[in-house]
C-alpha cells in the first residue's frame, strides 16, 4: 500500500513515534486548507503549515511525509460528502450532484488543480462517484456509459468553476469589459451586441452553469431512451 493510500484510507490517525504532539492530523489539514483558501495552493508548504501551527517543520512530517499526501487529504476534506442519496428521477439526482459539486469547488477553486491527472482517490471523492453511478443504476446504460455521463457533467462544472474564479459576477464582468469596445464597433458585431443586451434585459445573466446542466441532462435522457429501445 502506498503512503498516499495509507494516509487517505487508514482508520487510525497516523503519527510517528515521539513525544505527544500538540496538534492532530486534522489540525495539519485544516491549516493547509486555510493557507490555500487565502493564498492559493502554491503557498502551501510543509514549513508554512508548521508556521501556522506554531510548530517545527519536523512536527508536520510526523503526520504526512510528503506534500502529495497532504494535498490528497486536503482535497478529500474540501470535497466533503456528496448530497444525500435521492429517491427521485435520475435526472434530479444528477442535477443535485452537479450543483453540489459546483458549490464545493467554487468555494475552493484550488481543488481544480488537485482533480486532474493521476492521483489516489480518497473515500469522499469515491463517494461522489458512487452517488452519480447509483443515480443511473436503473437505466439501460452500462458502466462505461454511466462513467462518461459523470465525466461530462463534472467537466462542465469544472469549466464553470474555472471561469468564475476571481469574479463574483462573471458574465456581468465580461459585459462591462466588452461594453466600450462593443459600443464603438456595434456595426461589426451586431449579434454580440444584441445577445449581451438581451441578457441584461432578461436578467438571465450568469446562467451558463444551469443551462449547461439542463442541456446535458436532456441529451442523456434521449440517449437513455434510445438505449432502452435498442436493448
Amino acid at each position: 500500500m502506498s503512503d498516499v493510500v495509507a494516509v487517505l484510507w487508514s482508520d487510525e490517525p497516523r503519527r510517528k513515534p515521539g513525544p505527544r504532539p500538540r496538534f492532530t492530523i486534522d489540525d495539519v489539514v485544516g491549516a493547509a486548507i486555510a493557507i490555500a483558501d487565502a493564498e492559493g495552493l502554491d503557498a502551501v508548504t510543509m514549513q508554512r503549515v508548521a508556521d501556522e501551527l506554531g510548530a517545527a517543520k519536523m512536527g508536520v512530517y510526523r503526520y504526512v511525509s510528503a506534500k502529495e499526501e497532504l494535498a490528497a487529504l486536503m482535497l478529500d476534506r474540501a470535497l466533503g460528502d456528496p448530497p444525500s442519496a435521492g429517491t427521485g428521477p435520475w435526472q434530479s439526482q444528477l442535477r443535485a450532484w452537479a450543483l453540489a459539486m459546483h458549490e464545493r469547488m467554487s468555494a475552493r477553486p484550488w481543488t481544480l488543480e488537485l482533480t486532474v491527472g493521476r492521483r489516489t482517490p480518497g473515500p469522499r471523492e469515491l463517494a461522489w462517484f458512487e452517488y452519480g453511478l447509483a443515480a443511473l443504476r436503473g437505466t439501460p446504460l452500462d458502466g462505461p456509459d454511466r462513467m462518461d455521463v459523470l465525466a461530462v457533467l463534472a467537466n462542465h462544472v469544472r469549466g464553470g468553476v474555472q471561469q468564475e474564479a476571481g469574479a463574483t459576477e462573471p458574465e456581468q464582468a465580461l459585459l462591462e469589459s466588452f461594453q466600450q469596445v462593443l459600443a464603438a464597433h456595434a456595426d461589426r458585431f451586431p449579434e454580440t451586441v444584441a445577445a449581451f443586451a438581451a441578457a441584461q434585459e432578461s436578467g438571465r445573466q450568469d446562467n451558463a452553469l444551469r443551462f449547461g446542466i439542463e442541456r446535458i441532462l436532456e441529451g442523456v435522457t434521449e440517449y437513455v431512451a434510445r438505449a432502452g429501445r435498442e436493448a
